[in-house]
């Protein structure tokens, strides 16, 4: 045995040589994590982006990875690769805090490890908001425990029952599957050094999966959905959307500069093979959960920018307005960059509904009429944005492009009213449905009418004429303030209310400076055209 966990820990940090293939092999290999039966990909990738940070060890995949957690553990407890990036937890576990990871072994040997998680405990079943530090207590704690589960074999299943709805884990294997995965073992390590010993693997796995689905047929997910869902992790289809529309806004501005047609003809093909590609990773993601995808902030964040695109797409059909589209390219960009880049604070695993949001339709009315009027208010925010540094730069020369932003931000504004409008409504049909009162002066409830109003204010100043047209531009930028509490603020700064299932930590400083450069902008833009009236 120490020699066969010698050969594996020599051959996992050699060069890959066969890395495809094995992957290929245990990537669709279906098993039982959190509440839903995923392929071993997926499984895999999310438990060392929590563990480590990122998606591949040294270029090794996740599923050879995280499987060698589980043949040789006792190796991985000293290889240093916990991330831990909050300082103050590594000062009070007398860390080095110029490090950013550790050994399982060092942060398990720590006294205050444990101190840190009692207090963790207590505040949690005291149902306190936890701050910043013990937010990140909480996902040290998360990343030792599931590493620890996977080396001990409580974690995944792998095998249904007939008799129970929780599959059968790796350490209360019978003998017959213990040798089955043994065989599995062995020859995953032959296939490390020796390409031609894949097909051995291959096979191994085979059998095992036959055996395990014949269990229980019934249990077992068709492969179909299970190849999809590696596909849609392998392909990622939402970073190669926000690559199309980079493009897009790249050709909208060498249009602006140009004015060459071709430049703007770029621009629409970016933006259509972007919204194609963001349209069909949302298709996948709806499929394999058999729900809309908003359920939390990370799909909220990527939900949003498609609506902004679509709006945009609509409304240029409509009106002819070009900045449609670099706006709404700008907003796809963003949004997509950051959910690819912040998993910690935008956790983009697959996760069950919880029980107050089983119901498709309601879901699908309420939540997505209110999170896509987001849309249509950030596509105001950014129009508005262009708008002020058209201001800046000079008012009668691009008075034009003043004039017909100006008006896009209107129609922008109207569509998100209405949307907001009809979903703040709907929500409280649900919560009459779901907890028995129409309105409960909610947290989420009380911003989402706050901001309703807000724009309502916006739009009856400009039609009674008490907002000039540079007001109004001014203020779409401002009001989106509103709409970042009501989205971002309640779930992430209050963690307060019934919507606690949409809850979550981190990004405070990242979102507060956005806004406060916008709303310091706007401030500017407005000094600035003051002096120049003088």
């Amino acid at each position: 045995m120490k020699k066969l966990i010698l050969a594996l820990s020599l051959m996992l940090f050699a060069p890959a040589m066969t890395q495809a293939s094995i992957e290929s092999i245990f990537a669709p290999i279906p098993v039982q994590d959190s509440g839903r039966i995923k392929p071993f990909d997926t499984f895999a990738r999310e438990s060392l982006q929590l563990v480590y940070g990122k998606r591949d060890y040294n270029g090794k995949p996740a599923t050879e990875v995280v499987f060698t957690w589980m043949i040789m553990p006792h190796h991985w407890d000293d290889i240093e690769f916990v991330k831990i990036d909050q300082k103050e937890i590594k000062e009070q576990l007398k860390l080095d805090v110029n490090k950013k990871r550790f050994s399982p072994k060092e942060l398990l040997s720590k006294e205050q490890l444990q101190i840190l998680f009692t207090e963790l405990q207590t505040k949690k079943e005291a149902q306190e908001k936890l701050k910043p530090f013990f937010q990140s207590v909480e996902r040290l704690q998360s990343q030792l425990t599931i590493y620890k589960a996977i080396g001990q074999g409580f974690v995944p299943g792998w095998i249904p029952q007939e008799s129970s709805d929780t599959w059968i884990a790796l350490k209360d294997f019978s003998s017959d599957y213990s040798e089955l995965f043994l065989r599995i073992t062995k020859a995953f390590a032959a296939s490390l050094g020796d390409k031609s010993k894949v097909e051995d693997l291959r096979a191994a796995v085979q059998i095992f999966n036959e055996k395990a689905k014949g269990e229980n047929l019934d249990k077992y997910p068709a492969q179909q959905k299970i190849n999809l869902e590696v596909q849609y992790n392998q392909f990622h289809p939402f970073q190669w959307a926000w690559i199309a529309y980079v493009f897009s806004a790249l050709f909208f501005m060498f249009y602006f500069i140009s004015k060459k047609q071709a430049f703007y003809k770029l621009s629409l093909f970016a933006t259509f093979v972007g919204f194609i590609i963001h349209t069909y990773g949302f298709a996948l993601r709806i499929f394999i959960m058999e729900r809309p995808p908003v359920t939390n902030m990370y799909e909220t964040v990527i939900w949003v920018p498609w609506g902004a695109v679509l709006f945009s797409m609509i409304l240029l059909k409509v009106s002819k307005n070009k900045f449609f589209i670099f706006a709404s390219s700008i907003i796809a960009f963003v949004c997509l960059v950051l959910a690819d880049l912040a998993p910690i604070i935008l956790d983009p695993s697959m996760q069950p509904l919880q029980p107050v949001l089983r119901s498709n339709l309601w879901l699908t009315v309420h939540v997505l009429t209110i999170t896509i009027s987001y849309a249509a208010f950030f596509l105001a925010f950014i129009l508005g944005d262009i708008a002020l540094s058209f201001y800046l730069l000079d008012e009668k020369k691009y008075g034009t492009h003043i004039t017909s932003l100006r008006d896009a931000i209107y129609r922008s504004i109207q569509v998100g009213v209405v949307l907001l409008g009809a979903g703040t409504i709907l929500g409280g049909v649900w919560a009459d449905y779901s907890w028995g009162r129409f309105w409960g002066w909610d947290p989420k409830e009380t911003w989402a009418l706050i901001a309703f109003l807000g724009y309502i204010a916006i739009l009856h100043g400009r039609i009674s004429g008490w907002i000039k047209p540079f007001g109004f531009v001014l203020w779409s930028v401002i009001a989106f303030a509103l709409v970042v509490m009501a989205w971002y603020g309640v779930n992430y700064v209050l963690g307060a209310g019934l919507h606690s299932y949409g809850f979550g930590g981190g990004g405070l400083p990242f979102v507060s400076a956005v806004i406060g450069i916008h709303i310091l902008f706007a401030a500017t833009v407005w000094f600035v055209r003051l002096q120049r009236q003088k």
